[in-house]
């Protein structure tokens, strides 16, 4: 029987002047978040907004959430605006299930699409 093939997060990091999206792809989940974590942290104090694309995640886990609310409060402290786009309907449910659907600005809600 041949092996299901699990794709782990892959992402890239795209800037623009004062501002940077990075497109997440795969599984977002435990083993996965520090090197983005990382990166995107290292972006922060040389950002005015940062946007992550999800449209490509597959899945998100408690992991997953928990490194992308630690990059909502690092851009906080540093003053940088951070956004979601393209929320899939699993985070969504885990967003609203742990109040925090309100406290991530959603990027469509403010006009920005990134294509």
């Amino acid at each position: 029987m041949p092996e299901e093939i699990v794709k782990i997060l892959t992402f890239e990091i795209e800037r623009d002047g004062d501002s940077a999206v990075v497109k997440c792809h795969g599984r977002f989940v435990a083993g996965t978040t520090e090197e983005l974590y990382q990166d995107v942290k290292h972006l922060l104090p040389e950002l005015k907004l940062v946007v992550i694309d999800l449209q490509d995640l597959t899945y998100v886990d408690s992991m997953g959430l928990g490194a992308l609310v630690r990059l909502y409060s690092t851009a906080k402290q540093t003053g940088c605006e951070f956004k979601l786009l393209h929320l899939g309907k699993q985070l969504r449910n885990v967003l609203k299930m742990t109040n925090l659907l309100s406290v991530f600005s959603q990027a469509e809600d403010h006009g920005i699409n990134i294509a």
